[in-house]
């Protein structure tokens, strides 16, 4: 099976890449460390089939794009890449940091895609993975633009099952909670449910190949958040309130 796995260089992407890694596959990793990058191929590369590096800044799109043409269709895009601002009271964001978790969190993953769905409509096969986040069902105020990306790539990812269904392509969103990784180190305050990455993984993989088009996860954490959204809109506030 042909992988391709962004924001491969750490955290997430690099574990979905050593969980994945075996003679059946061969793994396409792309993220703009090389060095990281390097490393996870010389540490993968007796396990694996064939592994690829693509150096490349997700938010640098005609670039991006133009490495992707090179190859042909893959089986399976994960697609990782990802930035927070962080949880932060301090400021509100500016439109420079605004613009830029966008460019990562939703443009470039339509980037990716206008390349790579044409040719899995051609092999009339593909699975696409969109790693969301349980923090599209519930916006704090701390973690609104972060949020808000999720929320906007949770709507992409729904319109591009349902336009591609009939070509055999499927879609998997994953809604993780708190996951250790780069991402989340940025956190400075007790992260509820917080999972070790390799398990993290472990469980989006087993998604993943059950084929579920929605997984959130950890459940207790994704069930406290549907019963906050089912609470009045004054209760919430207060609640909000309480733990922002």
């Amino acid at each position: 099976m042909k992988i391709l796995i962004t924001g491969a260089s750490s955290g997430i992407g690099a574990e979905f890449a050593r969980q994945y890694a075996s003679e059946d596959n061969e793994l396409f990793l792309l993220a703009r460390r090389e060095e990281k990058l390097q490393k996870l191929q010389n540490e993968l590369s007796k396990k694996c089939k064939t592994i690829t590096i693509i150096v490349v800044d997700v938010t640098d799109f005609e670039l991006l794009q133009s490495k992707l043409r090179e190859i042909e269709a893959f089986d399976m895009v994960i697609l990782n890449a990802g930035i927070s601002l962080g949880h932060t009271h301090a400021k509100i964001p500016t439109i420079a940091e605004f613009k830029t978790l966008y460019d990562v969190n939703v443009l470039s993953q339509h980037a990716v895609l206008e390349i790579i769905l044409p040719k899995m409509q051609a092999q009339k096969s593909g699975k696409i993975v969109f790693i969301s986040s349980l923090s599209s069902l519930f916006t704090m105020p701390t973690a609104k633009v972060y949020a808000s990306s999720k929320r906007a790539l949770n709507a992409y990812a729904e319109g591009i099952r349902y336009k591609y269904a009939t070509d055999g392509i499927q879609v998997i969103t994953i809604l993780p909670g708190f996951i250790k990784s780069e991402l989340t180190d940025k956190n400075d305050f007790k992260m509820p449910f917080l999972l070790e990455t390799d398990e993290a993984v472990g469980r989006m993989k087993k998604a993943i190949e059950k084929g579920k088009e929605f997984y959130a996860f950890p459940l207790r954490f994704y069930l406290i958040i549907k019963l906050l959204n089912l609470l009045p809109s004054l209760l919430r506030q207060r609640i909000v309130n309480y733990l922002h």
